[in-house]
């Protein structure tokens, strides 16, 4: 802003939003602007924002007309959402510009609380108490948060990317299968251990190595995280499902020699097992890349999903994951397998059932609300 002279100036001082207990109007006042002069002494103190203002004098070779800059300071009460395991160097209250996002509130705290990885901090909702899950969204919108000048912190513990832990998962699986392949003279008994492999079961060992292979891919190249890291913790139970169900109890029953698998003698059934499982790769391929044109690289934006399989379920990926499983229950006529695909069919059918209340939130007037969100016809 630019002053000549003595000038009444009113100016209403407000950062939005502020919490209605502490808004103050602002009154007239006459001054004589100097060169560069802050209007802080001239305001109330504010214990949640701290607004400063710098006023030029007109200067013709540069004048351009535009307002003056405006910084903005908001102050936040810091509280531990767990007083039981309390941060021990939590600051009382910090300060952050007005455009600072929920990640750069996570560094200062860090570096305040003396944490090396931000990420172990966890900001939560101080009336829900529900974390601030969008990383890159600017504190001044979290409106409980700017309400009640305070946000809840917590330790999260160590972390893992979450790049890492996904690939770890898939990881045990063709390490496990390859491993009872070289290995099946010794774990198994009988003059049948020592014979090649079937067949069918040749072919269900390329079918489990292609599936978690292209897991793999997807996690390195492919997948757009919103959230940096996941719980170390995490990594044994979602590691046990994969390594416990997919790797040791499938290949245990897939290369018995006195398994389904191995006595299988059908080639049509085999056939009609890789088409399916075929068809639910690629097609499982096709949304996964479709989803990943929705973010970018780094970002946490969410729009709402269309194309290939988004009319029929909410998540046409878990979908076409499921029946491309079904495809290797059918080749490998396995029981193991089954209980693998089951159990992960019940996780999936909650993670959908989730992603649909979270559409119908974030999008209510212009998502179509789906009917299935896993199975058409069935869930």
């Amino acid at each position: 802003m630019h002053l000549q002279g003595t000038r009444r100036i009113c100016q209403c001082v407000r950062t939005p939003p502020i919490p209605r207990h502490i808004e103050r109007s602002c009154s007239s006042f006459s001054t004589t602007a100097p060169k560069s002069t802050t209007v802080e002494a001239l305001l109330p103190s504010f214990s949640v924002t701290k607004v400063q203002f710098e006023f030029h004098s007109d200067n013709p070779s540069s004048h351009t007309g535009q307002p003056a800059a405006m910084t903005a300071n908001i102050t936040l009460k810091l509280s531990n959402r767990s007083p039981k395991q309390p941060i021990k160097k939590l600051p009382e209250s910090i300060e952050v510009p007005a455009n600072a996002t929920v990640e750069d509130v996570k560094h200062l705290i860090a570096r305040q609380a003396g944490f090396s990885d931000f990420n172990r901090v966890g900001l939560f909702d101080p009336s829900t108490q529900k974390t601030l899950k969008n990383r890159k969204a600017q504190i001044s919108t979290e409106q409980a948060v700017i309400s009640a000048g305070q946000v809840l912190v917590k330790d999260l513990g160590p972390q893992l990317a979450w790049s890492t832990v996904f690939v770890i998962e898939y990881l045990g699986p063709i390490l496990i299968h390859l491993a009872f392949v070289g290995l099946r003279p010794y774990i198994y008994s009988g003059p049948g251990a020592k014979k090649a492999l079937s067949p069918t079961q040749l072919l269900t060992l390329a079918m489990f190595l292609g599936h978690f292979l292209k897991r793999e891919y997807e996690t390195l190249f492919v997948h757009k995280f919103s959230a940096n890291t996941m719980p170390l913790r995490n990594i044994f139970k979602n590691s046990f499902f994969y390594w416990a169900f997919a790797g040791l109890l499938s290949a245990w029953h897939v290369y018995s020699p006195s398994s389904p698998t191995a006595l299988a003698r059908n080639d049509a059934i085999d056939v009609l097992g890789t088409i399916i499982f075929l068809f639910g790769e690629a097609s499982n391929a096709i949304v996964h890349l479709n989803l990943a044109s929705l973010r970018s690289r780094g970002g946490t934006e969410r729009q709402i999903p269309r194309g290939y399989g988004f009319s029929l379920v909410t998540c046409p990926n878990y979908m076409f994951e499921i029946l491309s499983w079904i495809g290797v229950i059918i080749t490998s006529r396995s029981w193991a397998v089954a209980v693998f695909i089951i159990i992960g069919a019940a996780q999936m059918a909650q993670w959908a059932k989730g992603k649909e209340r979270a559409y119908r939130k974030e999008f209510p007037e212009t998502y179509k609300k789906k009917t299935f969100v896993l199975l058409p016809g069935i869930f």
